[in-house]
């Protein structure tokens, strides 16, 4: 699900224009609705970057633009844009909202505080060549 028209509307005017060198080189900016659907397709889906599909720009352009957003606080007036619309259209009630931030790898049935056995230590290919001490 992409940007409406409206939302579209409320939010082009927080994205930063594109850079347009002084001498015309080099390769125009992709479109930055196109941009941000990708952007936001992957913060929907939480799926990683490389797994975009073809109908936005490639991933590398999404991710890099996102990174750029993320630092000069361009996303956070997008989402907050965003946010606002979706609760004034009565799509969204914020004292609902939580953020689960967790994220546990763990095996079936291993304790947190537990070593792991010494069958299940490290291994390295290296143990397992022989040594070519004589060449």
């Amino acid at each position: 699900m992409d940007l409406t028209e409206k939302q579209w509307a409320l939010l082009k005017p927080l994205l930063p224009t594109p850079r347009v060198r002084k001498d015309r080189r080099g390769r125009p900016w992709r479109d930055p609705r196109d941009v941000l659907n990708g952007i936001l397709w992957i913060l929907r889906t939480g799926a990683p970057w490389a797994d975009l599909p073809d109908r936005y720009p490639p991933y590398q352009t999404c991710h890099r633009r996102f990174q750029q957003w993320v630092r000069d606080g361009t996303l956070e007036q997008v989402l907050e844009a965003l946010a606002r619309d979706l609760a004034r259209r009565g799509r969204l009630d914020v004292s609902e909202a939580f953020v689960d931030g967790a994220f546990v790898g763990a095996n079936k049935g291993a304790l947190a505080s537990a070593r792991p056995s010494g069958a299940k230590g490290p291994r390295s290919w290296c143990r397992r060549t022989p040594e070519f001490t004589h060449l």
